[in-house]
Protein backbone atom coordinates (compact mmCIF):
# COMPACT_ATOMS: atom_id res chain seq x y z
CA UNK A 1 0.00 0.00 0.00
CA UNK A 2 3.12 2.30 0.62
CA UNK A 3 3.87 2.26 -2.93
CA UNK A 4 0.35 3.06 -4.47
CA UNK A 5 0.65 6.97 -4.46
CA UNK A 6 3.65 6.29 -6.96
CA UNK A 7 1.35 4.25 -9.15
CA UNK A 8 -0.99 6.96 -9.16
CA UNK A 9 1.85 9.48 -9.94
CA UNK A 10 3.08 7.39 -12.81
CA UNK A 11 -0.41 7.29 -14.16
CA UNK A 12 -0.83 10.48 -14.25
CA UNK A 13 2.06 11.49 -15.77
CA UNK A 14 1.74 9.19 -18.45
CA UNK A 15 -1.83 9.89 -19.91
CA UNK A 16 -0.47 9.53 -23.21
CA UNK A 17 0.64 5.95 -22.81
CA UNK A 18 -2.27 4.70 -21.22
CA UNK A 19 -4.71 5.57 -24.02
CA UNK A 20 -2.29 4.01 -26.58
CA UNK A 21 -2.54 1.13 -25.20
CA UNK A 22 -6.28 1.09 -24.56
CA UNK A 23 -6.59 1.98 -28.21
CA UNK A 24 -4.39 -1.06 -29.16
CA UNK A 25 -6.37 -2.92 -27.25
CA UNK A 26 -9.59 -2.14 -28.38
CA UNK A 27 -8.49 -2.75 -32.01
CA UNK A 28 -8.59 -5.98 -32.08
CA UNK A 29 -12.20 -6.10 -30.07
CA UNK A 30 -13.55 -4.13 -32.38
CA UNK A 31 -12.47 -6.33 -35.64
CA UNK A 32 -14.08 -9.32 -33.70
CA UNK A 33 -17.43 -7.11 -32.79
CA UNK A 34 -17.85 -5.91 -36.92
CA UNK A 35 -17.38 -10.10 -37.22
CA UNK A 36 -20.11 -11.25 -35.03
CA UNK A 37 -22.29 -8.42 -36.16
CA UNK A 38 -22.91 -10.33 -39.58
CA UNK A 39 -25.91 -11.97 -40.03
CA UNK A 40 -25.65 -15.75 -39.95
CA UNK A 41 -27.60 -17.77 -42.64
CA UNK A 42 -30.86 -19.55 -41.60
CA UNK A 43 -30.16 -23.25 -41.36
CA UNK A 44 -32.99 -24.16 -43.54
CA UNK A 45 -32.16 -22.03 -46.14
CA UNK A 46 -28.06 -22.42 -46.03
CA UNK A 47 -28.12 -24.19 -49.55
CA UNK A 48 -30.52 -25.56 -52.19
CA UNK A 49 -30.98 -28.78 -50.33
CA UNK A 50 -32.01 -26.73 -47.30
CA UNK A 51 -34.13 -24.82 -49.24
CA UNK A 52 -36.07 -27.40 -51.05
CA UNK A 53 -36.57 -29.45 -48.24
CA UNK A 54 -37.79 -26.72 -46.19
CA UNK A 55 -40.39 -25.69 -48.74
CA UNK A 56 -41.82 -29.46 -49.72
CA UNK A 57 -41.80 -29.93 -45.67
CA UNK A 58 -44.03 -26.55 -45.16
CA UNK A 59 -46.62 -27.31 -47.63
CA UNK A 60 -46.58 -31.04 -46.81
CA UNK A 61 -47.67 -29.60 -43.37
CA UNK A 62 -50.08 -27.86 -44.45
CA UNK A 63 -51.90 -30.58 -46.16
CA UNK A 64 -52.23 -32.25 -42.59
CA UNK A 65 -53.60 -29.44 -40.78
CA UNK A 66 -50.81 -26.64 -40.10
CA UNK A 67 -51.65 -23.35 -41.67
CA UNK A 68 -49.15 -21.49 -40.09
CA UNK A 69 -46.30 -23.20 -41.62
CA UNK A 70 -46.82 -21.29 -44.55
CA UNK A 71 -44.61 -18.84 -43.51
CA UNK A 72 -41.72 -21.24 -43.87
CA UNK A 73 -42.86 -21.55 -47.27
CA UNK A 74 -43.22 -18.14 -48.15
CA UNK A 75 -39.54 -17.71 -46.39
CA UNK A 76 -38.11 -19.61 -49.41
CA UNK A 77 -39.30 -17.26 -52.13
CA UNK A 78 -37.49 -14.16 -53.21
CA UNK A 79 -40.60 -11.82 -53.27
CA UNK A 80 -38.87 -8.96 -53.48
CA UNK A 81 -40.75 -7.59 -57.10
CA UNK A 82 -43.99 -8.20 -55.27
CA UNK A 83 -45.61 -5.27 -54.18
CA UNK A 84 -45.88 -5.04 -50.47
CA UNK A 85 -49.48 -4.21 -50.21
CA UNK A 86 -50.51 -7.74 -51.88
CA UNK A 87 -47.07 -9.62 -51.02
CA UNK A 88 -48.68 -12.39 -48.80
CA UNK A 89 -51.53 -13.21 -51.07
CA UNK A 90 -49.68 -13.50 -54.44
CA UNK A 91 -46.99 -15.12 -52.13
CA UNK A 92 -49.35 -17.92 -51.16
CA UNK A 93 -50.60 -18.46 -54.41
CA UNK A 94 -47.24 -18.74 -56.13
CA UNK A 95 -46.08 -21.22 -53.30
CA UNK A 96 -48.95 -23.37 -54.55
CA UNK A 97 -47.87 -23.39 -57.99
CA UNK A 98 -44.68 -24.26 -57.31
CA UNK A 99 -45.95 -27.13 -55.57
CA UNK A 100 -48.00 -27.81 -58.40
CA UNK A 101 -45.55 -27.54 -60.98
CA UNK A 102 -42.73 -29.61 -58.99
CA UNK A 103 -45.68 -32.28 -58.00
CA UNK A 104 -46.17 -32.94 -62.72
CA UNK A 105 -42.33 -32.70 -63.06
CA UNK A 106 -40.66 -35.11 -60.95
CA UNK A 107 -40.24 -37.25 -57.62
CA UNK A 108 -38.25 -34.21 -55.73
CA UNK A 109 -35.11 -36.80 -54.48
CA UNK A 110 -33.53 -34.43 -51.93
CA UNK A 111 -30.08 -36.98 -51.58
CA UNK A 112 -29.71 -35.59 -55.50
CA UNK A 113 -29.77 -31.95 -54.39
CA UNK A 114 -26.61 -30.35 -54.21
CA UNK A 115 -25.52 -29.24 -50.52
CA UNK A 116 -23.02 -27.03 -52.07
CA UNK A 117 -23.09 -26.28 -55.47
CA UNK A 118 -20.79 -24.62 -57.71
CA UNK A 119 -21.52 -21.21 -58.52
CA UNK A 120 -24.51 -18.68 -57.34
CA UNK A 121 -27.67 -20.83 -58.50
CA UNK A 122 -29.24 -24.76 -59.41
CA UNK A 123 -31.80 -24.96 -61.79
CA UNK A 124 -34.66 -27.13 -60.42
CA UNK A 125 -35.87 -27.89 -63.67
CA UNK A 126 -36.68 -26.41 -67.26
CA UNK A 127 -39.54 -25.65 -69.28
CA UNK A 128 -40.86 -24.22 -72.54
CA UNK A 129 -42.20 -21.36 -70.32
CA UNK A 130 -39.37 -20.50 -68.15
CA UNK A 131 -36.71 -21.75 -65.52
CA UNK A 132 -37.25 -22.60 -62.27
CA UNK A 133 -34.22 -22.07 -60.08
CA UNK A 134 -32.76 -21.21 -56.49
CA UNK A 135 -29.91 -18.57 -56.45
CA UNK A 136 -27.90 -17.54 -53.72
CA UNK A 137 -28.49 -14.00 -52.09
CA UNK A 138 -26.38 -11.57 -51.12
CA UNK A 139 -27.13 -12.60 -47.42
CA UNK A 140 -25.96 -16.05 -48.04
CA UNK A 141 -29.41 -17.48 -48.48
CA UNK A 142 -30.96 -19.84 -50.89
CA UNK A 143 -34.34 -18.68 -52.57
CA UNK A 144 -36.21 -18.97 -55.37
CA UNK A 145 -35.53 -16.01 -57.90
CA UNK A 146 -38.11 -13.29 -58.78
CA UNK A 147 -37.30 -14.22 -62.64
CA UNK A 148 -38.22 -17.36 -61.22
CA UNK A 149 -41.75 -16.91 -59.99
CA UNK A 150 -42.61 -14.05 -62.26
CA UNK A 151 -42.72 -17.26 -64.74
CA UNK A 152 -43.81 -19.15 -62.62
CA UNK A 153 -48.07 -18.87 -63.64
CA UNK A 154 -46.90 -19.48 -67.02
CA UNK A 155 -45.08 -22.73 -66.59
CA UNK A 156 -47.94 -23.47 -64.10
CA UNK A 157 -50.80 -22.73 -66.63
CA UNK A 158 -48.86 -25.14 -69.25
CA UNK A 159 -48.91 -27.98 -66.95
CA UNK A 160 -52.41 -27.53 -65.19
CA UNK A 161 -53.84 -30.05 -67.54
CA UNK A 162 -51.20 -33.04 -67.02
CA UNK A 163 -51.64 -35.22 -64.04
CA UNK A 164 -49.44 -35.38 -60.76
CA UNK A 165 -46.37 -37.58 -61.45
CA UNK A 166 -47.13 -41.34 -60.19
CA UNK A 167 -46.65 -42.07 -56.50
CA UNK A 168 -47.80 -38.30 -55.75
CA UNK A 169 -51.38 -37.07 -54.26
CA UNK A 170 -53.58 -34.79 -55.94
CA UNK A 171 -53.47 -31.35 -53.85
CA UNK A 172 -56.85 -29.85 -55.34
CA UNK A 173 -58.39 -30.16 -51.73
CA UNK A 174 -55.61 -27.90 -50.38
CA UNK A 175 -55.14 -25.07 -53.24
CA UNK A 176 -56.49 -21.86 -52.85
CA UNK A 177 -60.19 -20.93 -54.65
CA UNK A 178 -57.94 -18.54 -57.09
CA UNK A 179 -56.27 -21.95 -58.49
CA UNK A 180 -59.77 -24.41 -57.90
CA UNK A 181 -61.64 -21.55 -60.08
CA UNK A 182 -59.41 -21.64 -62.87
CA UNK A 183 -59.08 -25.46 -62.97
CA UNK A 184 -63.10 -25.46 -63.29
CA UNK A 185 -63.62 -22.67 -66.52
CA UNK A 186 -64.06 -24.06 -69.98
CA UNK A 187 -61.65 -22.90 -72.47
CA UNK A 188 -63.53 -19.73 -73.46
CA UNK A 189 -63.84 -18.22 -70.29
CA UNK A 190 -60.16 -19.02 -70.03
CA UNK A 191 -59.15 -16.84 -72.75
CA UNK A 192 -57.74 -13.47 -72.18
CA UNK A 193 -60.11 -10.47 -73.85
CA UNK A 194 -59.06 -7.38 -72.06
CA UNK A 195 -56.65 -7.19 -69.57
CA UNK A 196 -58.34 -10.51 -67.81
CA UNK A 197 -59.71 -13.32 -68.29
CA UNK A 198 -63.21 -13.15 -69.17
CA UNK A 199 -64.31 -15.36 -66.24
CA UNK A 200 -62.39 -13.18 -63.84
CA UNK A 201 -64.60 -10.18 -65.40
CA UNK A 202 -67.93 -12.42 -64.59
CA UNK A 203 -66.61 -13.42 -61.10
CA UNK A 204 -65.76 -9.51 -60.38
CA UNK A 205 -69.03 -8.60 -61.45
CA UNK A 206 -70.96 -11.04 -59.45
CA UNK A 207 -68.27 -9.91 -56.34
CA UNK A 208 -69.81 -6.35 -56.61
CA UNK A 209 -73.11 -7.95 -56.86
CA UNK A 210 -72.86 -10.28 -53.72
CA UNK A 211 -71.02 -6.97 -51.60
CA UNK A 212 -74.34 -4.92 -52.27
CA UNK A 213 -76.86 -7.48 -51.92
CA UNK A 214 -74.67 -8.29 -48.20
CA UNK A 215 -74.82 -4.04 -47.43
CA UNK A 216 -78.69 -4.36 -48.71
CA UNK A 217 -79.51 -7.26 -45.98
CA UNK A 218 -76.61 -6.28 -43.33
CA UNK A 219 -78.50 -2.76 -43.72
CA UNK A 220 -81.96 -4.15 -43.16
CA UNK A 221 -81.96 -6.40 -40.34
CA UNK A 222 -79.84 -3.84 -38.14
CA UNK A 223 -82.39 -1.52 -39.07
CA UNK A 224 -85.06 -3.72 -37.76
CA UNK A 225 -82.66 -4.76 -34.62
CA UNK A 226 -82.85 -0.65 -33.73
CA UNK A 227 -86.35 -0.29 -34.21
CA UNK A 228 -87.46 -3.01 -31.70
CA UNK A 229 -84.70 -1.61 -29.20
CA UNK A 230 -86.19 2.00 -29.81
CA UNK A 231 -89.59 1.01 -29.09
CA UNK A 232 -88.78 -1.03 -25.75
CA UNK A 233 -85.46 1.57 -24.55
CA UNK A 234 -87.19 4.85 -22.46
CA UNK A 235 -83.56 6.90 -22.93
CA UNK A 236 -83.84 10.11 -26.02
CA UNK A 237 -81.84 9.42 -28.82
CA UNK A 238 -82.88 12.35 -30.79
CA UNK A 239 -78.97 13.14 -30.57
CA UNK A 240 -78.35 9.87 -32.47
CA UNK A 241 -78.06 10.84 -36.34
CA UNK A 242 -80.48 9.43 -39.46
CA UNK A 243 -82.85 8.04 -36.99
CA UNK A 244 -83.21 3.99 -37.47
CA UNK A 245 -80.08 3.79 -39.91
CA UNK A 246 -77.63 4.64 -37.15
CA UNK A 247 -76.13 1.25 -37.61
CA UNK A 248 -75.63 1.45 -41.74
CA UNK A 249 -72.22 1.85 -41.81
CA UNK A 250 -71.98 -1.87 -40.86
CA UNK A 251 -73.54 -2.55 -43.70
CA UNK A 252 -70.46 -1.23 -45.38
CA UNK A 253 -67.98 -3.61 -43.42
CA UNK A 254 -69.84 -6.14 -44.59
CA UNK A 255 -69.88 -5.26 -48.32
CA UNK A 256 -66.46 -4.74 -48.12
CA UNK A 257 -65.44 -8.04 -46.41
CA UNK A 258 -67.33 -9.47 -49.22
CA UNK A 259 -65.19 -7.78 -51.53
CA UNK A 260 -61.87 -8.72 -50.10
CA UNK A 261 -62.94 -12.27 -49.94
CA UNK A 262 -63.92 -11.88 -53.40
CA UNK A 263 -60.78 -10.54 -54.99
CA UNK A 264 -58.98 -12.43 -53.45
CA UNK A 265 -60.80 -15.40 -54.41
CA UNK A 266 -60.22 -14.47 -58.08
CA UNK A 267 -56.64 -14.28 -58.12
CA UNK A 268 -56.68 -11.20 -59.96
CA UNK A 269 -53.06 -9.67 -61.43
CA UNK A 270 -50.78 -7.84 -58.79
CA UNK A 271 -51.83 -4.62 -59.98
CA UNK A 272 -55.29 -5.03 -60.35
CA UNK A 273 -55.26 -6.91 -57.08
CA UNK A 274 -53.06 -3.79 -55.43
CA UNK A 275 -55.69 -1.32 -57.15
CA UNK A 276 -58.48 -2.99 -55.79
CA UNK A 277 -57.19 -4.46 -52.44
CA UNK A 278 -55.72 -0.73 -51.42
CA UNK A 279 -59.36 0.85 -52.73
CA UNK A 280 -61.12 -2.03 -50.39
CA UNK A 281 -59.26 -2.26 -47.20
CA UNK A 282 -59.59 1.89 -47.57
CA UNK A 283 -63.35 1.42 -47.40
CA UNK A 284 -63.51 -1.28 -45.12
CA UNK A 285 -61.43 1.23 -42.65
CA UNK A 286 -63.18 4.13 -42.56
CA UNK A 287 -66.55 2.01 -42.27
CA UNK A 288 -65.58 0.66 -39.40
CA UNK A 289 -64.38 3.60 -37.91
CA UNK A 290 -67.69 5.39 -38.91
CA UNK A 291 -69.59 2.29 -37.57
CA UNK A 292 -67.72 2.61 -34.20
CA UNK A 293 -68.13 5.95 -33.98
CA UNK A 294 -72.14 5.49 -34.10
CA UNK A 295 -71.66 2.70 -31.89
CA UNK A 296 -70.25 5.63 -29.52
CA UNK A 297 -72.93 7.78 -30.08
CA UNK A 298 -75.24 4.76 -29.18
CA UNK A 299 -73.66 4.12 -25.92
CA UNK A 300 -73.55 7.81 -24.99
CA UNK A 301 -76.99 8.32 -25.11
CA UNK A 302 -77.78 5.61 -23.05
CA UNK A 303 -75.42 6.96 -20.13
CA UNK A 304 -76.89 10.10 -20.91
CA UNK A 305 -80.89 8.60 -20.50
CA UNK A 306 -78.81 6.58 -17.29
CA UNK A 307 -77.83 10.03 -15.91
CA UNK A 308 -80.50 11.54 -16.50
CA UNK A 309 -82.79 9.71 -14.23
CA UNK A 310 -80.04 9.58 -11.06
CA UNK A 311 -79.72 13.15 -8.70
CA UNK A 312 -75.86 13.49 -8.99
CA UNK A 313 -75.00 15.78 -11.18
CA UNK A 314 -71.44 14.43 -11.58
CA UNK A 315 -72.35 11.64 -13.67
CA UNK A 316 -73.63 13.94 -16.45
CA UNK A 317 -70.53 15.90 -16.87
CA UNK A 318 -69.21 12.64 -17.13
CA UNK A 319 -70.71 11.84 -20.02
CA UNK A 320 -70.14 13.73 -22.50
CA UNK A 321 -66.24 13.39 -21.54
CA UNK A 322 -66.71 9.89 -21.67
CA UNK A 323 -68.13 10.06 -25.05
CA UNK A 324 -65.47 12.21 -26.64
CA UNK A 325 -62.63 9.72 -24.87
CA UNK A 326 -64.06 6.74 -26.55
CA UNK A 327 -64.06 8.84 -30.25
CA UNK A 328 -60.92 9.98 -29.60
CA UNK A 329 -59.52 6.36 -29.00
CA UNK A 330 -61.67 4.78 -32.02
CA UNK A 331 -59.77 7.65 -34.18
CA UNK A 332 -56.61 6.56 -32.91
CA UNK A 333 -56.90 2.86 -33.71
CA UNK A 334 -58.31 3.65 -36.54
CA UNK A 335 -55.80 5.22 -38.31
CA UNK A 336 -53.40 2.45 -36.94
CA UNK A 337 -56.26 0.25 -38.39
CA UNK A 338 -55.75 2.10 -41.47
CA UNK A 339 -52.37 2.34 -41.62
CA UNK A 340 -51.68 -1.22 -41.31
CA UNK A 341 -53.95 -2.34 -43.78
CA UNK A 342 -52.01 -0.13 -46.12
CA UNK A 343 -48.59 -1.50 -45.35
CA UNK A 344 -47.40 2.02 -43.60
CA UNK A 345 -44.77 1.31 -41.31
CA UNK A 346 -45.44 2.79 -38.02
CA UNK A 347 -42.12 2.45 -36.49
CA UNK A 348 -40.60 4.49 -39.18
CA UNK A 349 -43.38 7.00 -38.87
CA UNK A 350 -43.31 7.25 -35.13
CA UNK A 351 -39.98 7.96 -35.00
CA UNK A 352 -40.26 10.56 -37.13
CA UNK A 353 -42.62 12.17 -34.95
CA UNK A 354 -40.51 11.38 -32.38
CA UNK A 355 -37.47 14.21 -33.85
CA UNK A 356 -39.83 16.62 -33.21
CA UNK A 357 -40.65 15.92 -30.04
CA UNK A 358 -39.60 18.26 -27.97
CA UNK A 359 -41.35 21.32 -30.40
CA UNK A 360 -44.72 19.03 -29.77
CA UNK A 361 -43.58 19.20 -26.38
CA UNK A 362 -43.98 22.47 -26.36
CA UNK A 363 -46.92 23.07 -28.56
CA UNK A 364 -48.71 20.76 -26.29
CA UNK A 365 -48.22 22.33 -22.79
CA UNK A 366 -51.69 24.01 -23.24
CA UNK A 367 -53.29 20.93 -24.13
CA UNK A 368 -51.61 19.70 -20.81
CA UNK A 369 -52.65 21.76 -18.44
CA UNK A 370 -56.52 22.25 -19.53
CA UNK A 371 -56.48 18.37 -19.44
CA UNK A 372 -55.07 18.44 -15.52
CA UNK A 373 -57.89 21.86 -15.33
CA UNK A 374 -60.41 18.82 -16.35
CA UNK A 375 -59.33 16.25 -14.18
CA UNK A 376 -58.74 18.67 -11.03
CA UNK A 377 -62.44 19.77 -11.61
CA UNK A 378 -63.78 16.32 -11.24
CA UNK A 379 -61.69 15.07 -8.70
CA UNK A 380 -62.67 18.18 -6.51
CA UNK A 381 -66.01 18.51 -7.67
CA UNK A 382 -65.22 22.40 -8.12
CA UNK A 383 -68.69 22.59 -10.42
CA UNK A 384 -71.10 20.75 -12.52
CA UNK A 385 -72.79 21.39 -15.23
CA UNK A 386 -76.23 23.62 -14.30
CA UNK A 387 -74.02 25.76 -11.39
CA UNK A 388 -74.36 29.13 -10.95
CA UNK A 389 -70.35 30.32 -10.78
CA UNK A 390 -68.31 32.93 -10.71
CA UNK A 391 -64.59 32.65 -11.98
CA UNK A 392 -62.72 35.92 -11.86
CA UNK A 393 -64.99 38.25 -14.10
CA UNK A 394 -67.09 35.80 -15.44
CA UNK A 395 -70.66 35.02 -14.13
CA UNK A 396 -72.73 32.64 -15.21
CA UNK A 397 -74.34 29.20 -15.42
CA UNK A 398 -71.83 25.85 -16.67
CA UNK A 399 -73.38 24.45 -19.84
CA UNK A 400 -70.69 22.04 -21.15
CA UNK A 401 -68.04 20.93 -19.42
CA UNK A 402 -65.20 19.51 -22.65
CA UNK A 403 -60.80 18.20 -22.05
CA UNK A 404 -59.92 21.74 -23.13
CA UNK A 405 -62.47 24.10 -21.76
CA UNK A 406 -65.90 24.80 -19.92
CA UNK A 407 -68.90 27.11 -21.54
CA UNK A 408 -70.62 29.42 -19.56
CA UNK A 409 -74.06 30.70 -20.47
CA UNK A 410 -73.50 34.43 -18.61
CA UNK A 411 -76.97 35.93 -17.61
CA UNK A 412 -77.35 38.24 -21.00
CA UNK A 413 -77.13 35.06 -22.72
CA UNK A 414 -73.51 35.48 -24.41
CA UNK A 415 -71.44 31.83 -24.15
CA UNK A 416 -68.01 32.49 -22.59
CA UNK A 417 -65.54 29.70 -23.50
CA UNK A 418 -62.63 29.38 -20.15
CA UNK A 419 -59.72 27.31 -20.99
CA UNK A 420 -59.32 24.55 -17.92
CA UNK A 421 -56.18 25.14 -17.26
CA UNK A 422 -57.61 28.65 -15.41
CA UNK A 423 -59.59 26.37 -12.81
CA UNK A 424 -56.00 24.92 -11.32
CA UNK A 425 -55.02 28.49 -9.78
CA UNK A 426 -58.57 30.62 -10.31
CA UNK A 427 -60.69 31.47 -7.19
CA UNK A 428 -64.28 29.73 -8.37
CA UNK A 429 -67.52 30.82 -6.43
CA UNK A 430 -69.78 28.21 -6.78
CA UNK A 431 -73.12 29.94 -5.85
CA UNK A 432 -74.96 26.63 -7.63
CA UNK A 433 -73.42 24.87 -4.26
CA UNK A 434 -74.90 27.27 -1.91
CA UNK A 435 -77.43 24.84 0.62
CA UNK A 436 -79.18 28.27 1.50
CA UNK A 437 -80.49 31.35 -0.80
CA UNK A 438 -80.18 34.48 1.51
CA UNK A 439 -82.47 37.22 1.06
CA UNK A 440 -82.09 40.75 3.11
CA UNK A 441 -84.49 43.33 2.66
CA UNK A 442 -85.57 46.14 4.35
CA UNK A 443 -89.79 46.90 3.87
CA UNK A 444 -90.25 50.67 4.61
CA UNK A 445 -93.85 51.68 6.49
CA UNK A 446 -95.48 54.56 7.06
CA UNK A 447 -94.59 56.92 10.14
CA UNK A 448 -98.27 56.76 11.00
CA UNK A 449 -98.66 53.18 11.26
CA UNK A 450 -99.46 51.97 15.13
CA UNK A 451 -97.03 49.79 17.11
CA UNK A 452 -99.62 47.34 17.55
CA UNK A 453 -99.86 46.96 14.12
CA UNK A 454 -96.35 46.85 13.31
CA UNK A 455 -96.13 44.02 15.77
CA UNK A 456 -98.92 42.04 14.01
CA UNK A 457 -97.12 42.47 10.72
CA UNK A 458 -93.70 41.51 11.72
CA UNK A 459 -95.34 38.32 12.97
CA UNK A 460 -97.45 37.99 10.13
CA UNK A 461 -94.20 37.96 7.82
CA UNK A 462 -92.41 35.19 10.30
CA UNK A 463 -95.55 33.37 10.36
CA UNK A 464 -95.04 33.17 6.10
CA UNK A 465 -91.70 31.94 6.71
CA UNK A 466 -92.82 29.27 8.52
CA UNK A 467 -95.90 28.37 5.89
CA UNK A 468 -93.96 28.48 2.88
CA UNK A 469 -92.16 24.95 1.77
CA UNK A 470 -88.68 25.93 0.99
CA UNK A 471 -87.97 28.52 3.16
CA UNK A 472 -85.46 27.83 6.09
CA UNK A 473 -87.45 27.18 9.42
CA UNK A 474 -84.50 27.11 12.18
CA UNK A 475 -83.19 30.63 11.03
CA UNK A 476 -84.98 33.97 10.33
CA UNK A 477 -84.88 37.34 11.25
CA UNK A 478 -87.78 39.66 10.95
CA UNK A 479 -88.09 43.26 13.16
CA UNK A 480 -88.59 46.72 12.92
CA UNK A 481 -84.48 47.56 12.53
CA UNK A 482 -84.95 51.08 11.99
CA UNK A 483 -86.29 54.73 11.94
CA UNK A 484 -85.66 55.79 8.08
CA UNK A 485 -85.82 58.91 6.95
CA UNK A 486 -89.00 58.70 5.17
CA UNK A 487 -90.06 55.36 6.63
CA UNK A 488 -90.09 53.00 9.47
CA UNK A 489 -87.69 50.18 7.97
CA UNK A 490 -88.63 46.35 9.14
CA UNK A 491 -85.68 44.10 8.63
CA UNK A 492 -86.65 40.77 6.67
CA UNK A 493 -83.59 38.12 6.53
CA UNK A 494 -84.65 35.06 5.33
CA UNK A 495 -83.52 31.67 3.29
CA UNK A 496 -84.68 29.63 0.74
CA UNK A 497 -83.68 25.58 0.01
CA UNK A 498 -83.70 25.21 -3.05
CA UNK A 499 -81.91 23.49 -5.65
CA UNK A 500 -81.74 25.92 -8.02
CA UNK A 501 -82.07 29.87 -9.34
CA UNK A 502 -85.12 29.06 -11.02
CA UNK A 503 -86.40 27.47 -7.81
CA UNK A 504 -85.48 29.98 -6.02
CA UNK A 505 -87.09 32.95 -8.04
CA UNK A 506 -90.01 31.14 -7.47
CA UNK A 507 -90.47 30.74 -3.95
CA UNK A 508 -89.40 34.73 -3.70
CA UNK A 509 -92.05 35.57 -6.06
CA UNK A 510 -94.84 33.65 -3.78
CA UNK A 511 -92.93 35.07 -0.65
CA UNK A 512 -93.19 38.74 -1.53
CA UNK A 513 -96.64 38.50 -3.30
CA UNK A 514 -98.06 36.76 0.00
CA UNK A 515 -96.02 40.39 2.30
CA UNK A 516 -98.31 42.05 0.14
CA UNK A 517 -101.33 40.27 0.65
CA UNK A 518 -100.63 40.62 4.59
CA UNK A 519 -100.01 43.97 4.88
CA UNK A 520 -103.25 44.73 2.64
CA UNK A 521 -105.21 42.82 5.04
CA UNK A 522 -103.34 44.55 8.44
CA UNK A 523 -104.04 47.82 6.57
CA UNK A 524 -100.30 48.98 6.89
CA UNK A 525 -98.85 50.72 4.05
CA UNK A 526 -95.94 50.34 2.76
CA UNK A 527 -93.97 53.92 2.26
CA UNK A 528 -93.10 55.74 -0.21
CA UNK A 529 -89.98 58.17 -0.35
CA UNK A 530 -91.50 61.24 0.33
CA UNK A 531 -89.83 64.59 2.49
CA UNK A 532 -91.71 66.90 4.69
CA UNK A 533 -90.84 70.42 4.60
CA UNK A 534 -90.81 72.53 8.14
CA UNK A 535 -90.28 76.04 8.37
CA UNK A 536 -89.21 76.93 11.56
CA UNK A 537 -90.60 80.22 13.52
CA UNK A 538 -87.96 82.38 14.47
CA UNK A 539 -90.17 83.91 17.60
CA UNK A 540 -89.31 82.41 20.60
CA UNK A 541 -91.67 79.60 21.78
CA UNK A 542 -92.89 79.56 25.61
CA UNK A 543 -93.23 75.76 26.70
CA UNK A 544 -96.48 74.23 26.34
CA UNK A 545 -98.36 73.39 29.37
CA UNK A 546 -98.05 69.81 29.69
CA UNK A 547 -94.13 69.59 28.85
CA UNK A 548 -92.50 69.26 32.33
CA UNK A 549 -89.68 71.48 33.73
CA UNK A 550 -85.98 70.48 31.85
CA UNK A 551 -85.14 69.02 35.67
CA UNK A 552 -88.04 66.56 35.88
CA UNK A 553 -87.48 65.87 31.94
CA UNK A 554 -85.53 62.91 32.30
CA UNK A 555 -87.06 61.13 34.93
CA UNK A 556 -89.95 61.40 32.90
CA UNK A 557 -88.52 59.26 29.94
CA UNK A 558 -87.31 57.01 32.34
CA UNK A 559 -90.97 56.09 33.49
CA UNK A 560 -92.20 56.14 30.44
CA UNK A 561 -89.87 53.69 28.86
CA UNK A 562 -90.74 51.17 31.73
CA UNK A 563 -94.41 51.47 31.36
CA UNK A 564 -93.89 50.60 27.48
CA UNK A 565 -91.81 48.01 28.28
CA UNK A 566 -94.00 46.58 30.90
CA UNK A 567 -97.40 46.89 28.92
CA UNK A 568 -95.03 44.90 26.08
CA UNK A 569 -93.79 42.20 28.71
CA UNK A 570 -97.50 41.91 29.56
CA UNK A 571 -98.62 41.60 26.40
CA UNK A 572 -95.79 38.85 25.57
CA UNK A 573 -96.73 36.78 28.75
CA UNK A 574 -100.71 37.01 27.74
CA UNK A 575 -99.66 35.76 24.25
Amino acid sequence: MRHLHWIFLLLWLMPGGLVLAADQGAAPAAKVASTAEKPAVPPELASPRDTLATFLGAMNDIKRGDPKRIDDALATLDLSDINPLVRRERGETLAWQLLEVMDRTKVVDLKKVPHRPKGNEWIFARYDQGVIRLKRQEDGRWLFDAASLRQLPAIYESLSKSAPVKGLEDNSEYLPWEIRLQRMMPAPLRHKTLLLENWRWLALLLVVVIGVLADWVVSFLLRRLMRRWLRRSSGDYSTVEDGENRLRPLGLVAMSAVWWIGINAIGLPELALVILSVAVKALASLAAVWAAYRLVDIFAAWLRARAEATDNKIDDVLVPLISRSLKIFVTVVGLIFIADNLNIDITSLLAGLGLGGLAFALAAKDMVQNLFGSVTVLLDRTFTVGDWIVVDDIEGSVEEMGFRSTRIRTFYNSLVTVPNSRFITAKVDNMGKRRYRRYKAHFGIAYDTPPERIEAFCEALRELVREHPYMRKDYFHIYLNDLADSSLSVLVYVFWETPDWATELRERHRFLLDCLRVASELEVEYAFPTQTVYLRNEEHQPPLPGDPPPSQAAQRGRETARQVVARSREALAAE
